[in-house]
């Protein structure tokens, strides 16, 4: 019974991944960026909508049931940590980190689908 309980502690005390992933195109020069407080669920959203022709970005949409998803890489970007302060609220940081990287990535020459 103890084990179980301890389990159930770690679980509560694991703190899932944040950061930003990018969904980039092999055919053209374009991706897009999210910033995410779970990182492995946003994989598994962005997935799913794409296979079932209903993601929010409409031009990604469109190039994915085209050309098909063979032709894109999904990918972490970044990771942000987490500070010692549990209670911090880390959306500020990971919108900062996503204007960072579009900065950066615009620099390279690469678009965004809009």
């Amino acid at each position: 019974m103890d084990r179980k309980k301890e389990l159930k502690e770690q679980y509560k005390n694991t703190k899932p991944d944040m950061g930003i992933i990018i969904i980039k195109s092999d055919l053209s020069n374009k991706c897009y960026l999210e910033a995410t407080r779970r990182i492995k669920g946003a994989i598994n959203k962005n997935l799913f909508t794409l296979d079932f022709g209903s993601h929010i970005n409409k031009e990604l949409q469109k190039e994915w049931s085209e050309k098909g998803k063979e032709h894109f890489k999904i990918e972490v970007l970044d990771e942000l940590e987490y500070d010692e302060d549990t209670d911090t609220d880390c959306r500020k940081d990971l919108e900062m980190l996503l204007c960072m990287w579009k900065e950066k990535l615009g620099e390279q020459g690469i678009e965004f689908y809009k």
